[in-house]
């Protein structure tokens, strides 16, 4: 896609701000990983929340806006990790491996892969975009080259997957949910943040005592 064809703003459940050449932390997860209801009311309290904020007419809105999209990542992870219901399919490790094989196979080309964690029925992935761009350009030429946006780079991981877990496990019907959450990364602390953030995942969930332990981790050296 060119440039001018990209939106760096859309929303579906969720809002997803996504600027050409960004860093972003992505997760996405299995068809009905979370109940329906549940998600319902995390993200009725967050757009309450978020109604709230505008009222308090602070001038530091954005920041307030970008602290509560934070909390409400927060809330949404905590409900992939402690769910007792939906499918736990990449729990099986050929099943991880898929998803493996395919965020390597954009690795350099469409991406530059930082971090990742598999977990049972999500999926954590840090990944730098601005590969694509090249480090010195005339603003000309910039408007002609042809972009794989964070939307189109999700579709070409999470299509190819579906299919290939499908047939492995005899099933048919969606495998992933089909909106992920996406966070550009601001600034260098947040990268790192994001970093600390995946790799502790299965810690945090007590499957590992060290993060290297866990063998669907991944930080780039």
């Amino acid at each position: 896609m060119k440039p001018a064809e990209i939106k760096p703003f859309y929303r579906r459940n969720l809002p997803h701000i996504q600027p050409i050449g960004a860093a972003f932390f992505v997760t996405f997860r299995l068809q009905g990983s979370i109940p329906q209801g549940k998600l319902f009311e995390l993200k009725k309290a967050f757009d309450q929340t978020i109604v709230n904020v505008f009222k308090e007419n602070t001038p530091f809105l954005n920041e307030r806006i970008y602290d509560e999209r934070k909390r409400f990542f927060g809330k949404y992870d905590a409900l992939l990790d402690g769910s007792k219901t939906g499918h736990h399919y990449l729990k099986q490790p050929e099943i991880a491996e898929l998803v493996v094989n395919e965020l390597l196979r954009f690795n350099g080309d469409l991406y530059d892969l930082i971090a990742y964690c598999i977990m049972s029925n999500h999926v954590h992935i840090l990944i730098d975009t601005s590969i694509q761009i090249p480090e010195s350009y005339e603003i000309t030429v910039f408007e002609s080259l042809d972009l794989e946006p964070l939307s189109n780079i999700m579709k070409k991981i999470k299509g190819p997957t579906a299919v290939y877990a499908n047939r492995l496990l005899n099933r048919s019907g969606k495998f992933w949910q089909r909106e992920s959450y996406d966070h550009y990364v601001r600034n260098q602390k947040e990268f790192e943040n994001i970093i600390r953030y995946i790799l502790e995942n299965p810690v945090k969930a007590g499957l590992v005592s060290v993060w290297e332990e866990y063998p669907f981790s991944f930080l780039k050296q």
